[in-house]
């Protein structure tokens, strides 16, 4: 049973599946929203072909914990993919990953250009594992 774990954002989304046995997460692609307006279909063929088991949406919050606009944007995303997929969506806190995985990039000496490409990626890895770290200690 593996899951899905996506960065949503106003123009790419991040893309990462867990191992069968739920204990890692590995980034495997971004969607690029401009290029690729079938985002719906694109998720769908993922969960074919990783053979999803659910799926967890990272939440953008605010420092305080509050959700804003951003945040909403994502609940809003998360209960459409629910209605479409069939499957269970779970929302997970992913505040400051995009930032972690930008500073990880940077660190290793990734180029710009580069980090452009796979932040997104990296930072659903992040959101992901997290998930998963949180339901290995129940």
């Amino acid at each position: 049973m593996k899951i899905l774990g996506l960065d949503y954002g106003d123009r790419r989304i991040g893309v990462a599946v867990s191992d069968a046995f739920g204990w890692t997460a590995q980034g495997v692609e971004v969607i690029d929203r401009q290029r690729n307006p079938q985002v719906d279909e694109r998720i769908a063929e993922l969960i074919q072909e990783y053979e999803i088991s659910e799926i967890v949406v990272g939440l953008p919050k605010n420092m305080n914990g509050s959700v804003g606009p951003r945040g909403q944007i994502c609940i809003d995303f998360a209960e459409h993919l629910r209605e479409s997929v069939q499957l269970p969506v779970h929302l997970w806190d992913e505040r400051l990953t995009t930032m972690s995985a930008e500073r990880t990039l940077i660190e290793a000496d990734v180029s710009r250009k580069k980090r452009k490409q796979v932040v997104d990626k990296m930072a659903a890895s992040l959101i992901l594992q997290n998930y998963l770290d949180s339901k290995s200690k129940r």
